[in-house]
């Protein structure tokens, strides 16, 4: 039903992708689980696989991928309570016709405070939309496509957007795109005329940057592109960066491809970049290989490329996730802390206790150490079904070091959660 996207996942091959989630742990629980909100799946939205962004208030903006009042997902606001609880309201319900449908990427804000996302269907092709909402002198929100994708200038857009610091916005889809179908990297800019013009910026597919990207692209302090591509042909996903040229071209340079061996595989979330330079991502496969499911392909991994003579990259992996109590198949992001402590989210693993053989997820914490290691905690394990499984999205942290995120699944109304993991 949802997504056209798992529909083309599959057919990249990336069956361990999204059709089972499961989050893992490791040595120590130092940190409390508390669910801000549990969709029902019905008007107030179901099923989110975004994360979430926060504004100077402390209120939670992201999306469903389905639920609301017309079942194709919706943008919410959670605002917090004088009595400690929190208040979900439906910004926008997508119709899943021109306005588009079924957001798998969340949503940004602009200076003047409106929202920007991404929808992987509807629009006037069918194809996928980037939307704005706009608040309104009486409290509602007004949505404006700014463009809908056909096909050939790609198709379902699967992760966020980022803006420049002029006012363009750069994002990924997930396939479409000429000659291969295998997605592309596309900007949007703002027109005279108060229309957006698309320009695409790079064809995926071939070799080796491969294609497929799911993550959203991040921007260094230079003006370059960072993203990842999760397979494609013979290809098992890499990290690439794209650089502006004079002339308003941008030159893509692969600086990793994956061998889905020891150093990983099948990149499906954003990278993030520390002050010197370096940058992180996990892998959905690869690492740890064993011949018994869930690591037959790997139970992902957790990766650091750093810049070397000559244009080149090396890259290091900081954690191999063991399948069991630890984690498997980290599909999200990272997010450093002010001690340049990691975190992030695996979809599986976490041990016992949970309705899946495999685990119902985990949210995890990588601490540098000496000697360049890296050591894994598990914060939290998802076992209760009220308190959400199968998150999919990466997190955020508050300035007293709590992370928010959203779980894809269960929770007391059986639509997913959003919650807070408090250290």
């Amino acid at each position: 039903m949802l997504h056209k996207i798992l529909l083309r996942a599959l057919a990249l091959g990336l069956t361990q992708l999204t059709l089972m989630v499961v989050l893992a742990t490791g040595a120590r629980a130092a940190a409390r689980e508390k669910v801000l909100y549990a969709f029902s799946g019905g008007a107030d939205g179901g099923g989110p696989l975004a994360g979430l962004i926060s504004d100077k208030n402390g209120n939670l903006y992201g999306t469903t991928s389905t639920g609301g009042a017309n079942g194709a997902g919706t943008v919410f606001e959670l605002s917090p309570t004088e009595g400690g609880g929190w208040t979900e309201t439906v910004l926008y319900a997508f119709t899943g016709g021109s306005d588009g449908g079924y957001p798998a990427g969340g949503v940004i804000f602009d200076a003047e405070g409106d929202l920007y996302g991404t929808t992987a269907d509807g629009g006037a092709n069918g194809d996928g939309t980037v939307f704005e909402l706009s608040p309104t002198d009486g409290g509602g929100w007004t949505e404006t496509v700014l463009h809908s994708f056909n096909g050939d200038d790609g198709l379902s857009p699967s992760a966020g957007l980022v803006f420049d610091g002029a006012g363009n916005l750069y994002g990924t889809t997930f396939s479409g795109g000429k000659p291969l179908d295998l997605g592309v990297v596309f900007e949007l800019s703002p027109t005279a005329k108060g229309k957006w013009k698309e320009k695409v910026l790079l064809e995926l597919g071939k070799h080796p940057d491969g294609g497929g990207p799911m993550g959203a692209l991040v921007f260094d302090g230079a003006g370059n592109l960072y993203g990842t591509a999760s397979g494609g042909y013979q290809v098992v996903g890499s990290v690439f960066e794209l650089t502006p040229l004079a002339n308003g071209k941008w030159k893509e340079t692969v600086l990793y491809g994956f061998k889905g061996k020891g150093d990983g595989g099948r990149p499906l979330g954003s990278v993030v970049l520390d002050a010197e330079g370096n940058v992180y991502g996990t892998t959905s496969e690869g690492g740890r290989i064993t011949e018994q499911y869930p690591c037959a392909f790997g139970c992902g991994t957790v990766f650091e490329l750093m810049p070397r003579a000559q244009g080149k990259w090396k890259e290091a992996v900081l954690y191999k996730f063991e399948g069991g109590e630890d984690g498997d198949g980290p599909v999200a992001g990272l997010v450093f802390d002010a001690a340049n402590n990691l975190y992030g989210t695996t979809e599986m693993g976490g041990g016992t206790g949970c309705q899946f053989q495999f685990g119902c997820g985990t949210v995890f914490e990588l601490t540098p150490s000496v000697g360049g290691k890296w050591k894994e905690i598990v914060l939290h394990r998802f076992k209760n079904t009220k308190g959400g499984q199968q998150p999919m999205a990466g997190l955020i942290l508050d300035s007293a070091g709590n992370l928010y995120g959203t779980g894809s699944g269960a929770g007391a109304g059986g639509g997913g959660v959003v919650f807070e993991i408090t250290p």
